[in-house]
């Protein structure tokens, strides 16, 4: 990771000191996210109740701009103007590099019809197993760590060959030996966990926009 990321990290450590404990997994994390997106990877991101909503909220700041501008290529306006040379420039201005990421929990059809039809347990393994491929990442969070459908998940990722992560609590819970790497924020109660995870995800999405994009 570039100077301009690890300047990211400084400052997310600066304003949350309690997160120190924590910067070597969220480099880590960082490092893997950047190796995932070089090599033509997507990150797929699953979690319960207010992490769901996390899910979706990373999904956010990955898929368009965050802090830095991120204009389409020329190539694509080229390519634009093939199509319809009268709306080629505002399609061209109204669109923003992505880093592509997929939140598990929006596809309520057919989440709700593989808790009906197979297991509630394995509705983000289903997804991982459709949607995953060598090279992509599965981010798995968690505040106790051992919600059992986001556990599933992880394992399926490892078994073909995805790498992992967990967001969770001080504990780690079943997250802690399950995933390549684990950030363990130093809380215990469940809001406070959720709390603490947003500025680290924050940090995440800024230092890997700014790796491709700054």
């Amino acid at each position: 990771m570039e100077q301009r990321g690890m300047d990211i990290i400084g400052e997310l450590m600066a304003s949350y000191p309690r997160l120190e404990v924590c910067r070597a997994d969220i480099v880590a994390a960082a490092g893997a996210l950047i190796d995932c997106y070089r090599g033509g990877g997507k990150l797929l991101i699953c979690g319960n109740g207010g992490s769901a909503a996390d899910a979706g909220h990373i999904v956010g700041e990955l898929m368009k701009e965050f802090r830095v501008r991120r204009l389409a290529p020329q190539s694509i306006r080229k390519a634009l103007r093939a199509v319809d040379p009268q709306n080629a420039d505002y399609l061209a201005d109204h669109l923003q590099c992505a880093l592509p990421a997929i939140s598990l929990v929006e596809h309520n059809a057919l989440i709700s019809a593989f808790i009906n039809d197979a297991a509630a347990d394995m509705v983000y393994a289903q997804q991982v197993f459709g949607y995953g491929k060598q090279g992509d990442m599965l981010l798995g969070i968690s505040t106790s760590g051992n919600a059992a459908n986001v556990i599933n998940a992880v394992k399926v990722a490892r078994a073909l060959g995805i790498k992992t992560a967990g967001l969770t609590g001080e504990s780690g819970g079943m997250l802690r030996g399950a995933c390549d790497i684990v950030i363990r924020v130093p809380a215990d109660e469940t809001y406070v966990i959720q709390e603490m995870h947003l500025p680290v995800y924050h940090a995440l999405c800024a230092a890997i926009e700014r790796e491709f994009f700054g």
